[in-house]
């Protein structure tokens, strides 16, 4: 009985110390991918910065845009990097609700986007990885670093991680002039976005407000049922680089019996890759 006993003692101390340390098989394919990605989209602009003439023929409202929060005169980026703390984040309706640490890394050469989120059940580290490269997006949910829950891939899968790279280009301006985006101005403070890219098409509505920040984005192409989604922003600040950026994002499925907000976080730090 005693060595029954020692020995699930010594299984849980084993697995209290892998649940703790840094180290996953998940984050370090992340990372890894990460890196190569901005060596791979690197666009050496070598200090070169935002003008007006690079936002000339955009509807208004993006150029009003990216003057007002802060873009012309600033170095051009070849990445993004957005880390959110403590998301408050739902697996879906009456689904599992957790809190998640969350790292995105969005692409601008080509529509690219990599995220990363860290949360836990029970005490059981949860991990996720989001990913889309070469027209082709999935999400892999991992359960104790070693257990695959979920590996989601498809078409509706390379769609919705589309639709989700459209939807926050504006965060990253040299997006908006690899030649896959369009602009159509819909009314005085609001903007249709369309992507091309790899076969596959997908469009949303970019809504601003008097201060020309982007409010919200919704589209209908997330899903094959056409469910639509809104991305909210709001709380906007002016960070170090003279760069204003929300610091509030929520993601939302707008169900016909009513909203579900499944993504609330905060945006904890913003930073760019210039290679």
């Amino acid at each position: 009985m005693f060595v029954a006993l020692g020995a699930v003692l010594a299984v849980v101390g084993i697995l209290m110390i892998w649940f703790n340390i840094a180290y996953s098989p998940l984050k370090k394919r992340f990372e890894k991918d990460t890196r190569r990605l901005a060596k791979q989209y690197a666009m050496g602009f070598d200090g070169e910065v935002f003008t007006e003439k690079d936002f000339e023929d955009f509807p208004e409202a993006i150029r009003r845009y990216a003057e007002n929060c802060g873009y012309i005169g600033k170095r051009k980026m070849s990445y993004l990097k957005m880390q959110y703390k403590d998301v408050d984040f739902c697996t879906g309706k009456n689904g599992a609700k957790m809190k998640m640490d969350y790292t995105q890394y969005n692409y601008a050469k080509e529509p690219c986007r990599m995220a990363f989120d860290d949360a836990g059940m029970f005490g059981v580290p949860f991990q996720g990885y989001d990913y889309f490269e070469d027209g082709k997006g999935g999400m892999k949910g991992v359960l104790a670093k070693l257990i695959t829950l979920f590996n989601e891939r498809g078409e509706e899968m390379d769609r919705a991680c589309l639709v989700t790279y459209l939807a926050e280009s504006l965060f990253v301006p040299t997006a908006l002039t690899s030649g896959y985006i369009s602009f159509e101005q819909i009314s005085e403070r609001e903007v249709r976005g369309s992507i091309t890219y790899k076969g596959q098409t997908v469009s949303g509505v970019f809504t601003f407000n008097d201060n020309y920040e982007m409010t919200s984005f919704v589209t209908t192409d997330r899903k094959d049922d056409k469910t639509p989604w809104t991305a909210l922003c709001s709380d906007y600040k002016v960070s170090n680089d003279g760069i204003k950026l929300p610091t509030v994002f929520k993601a939302v499925w707008n169900f016909s019996d009513g909203d579900l907000v499944y993504f609330d976080g905060r945006i904890d730090a913003v930073s760019y890759g210039f290679e």
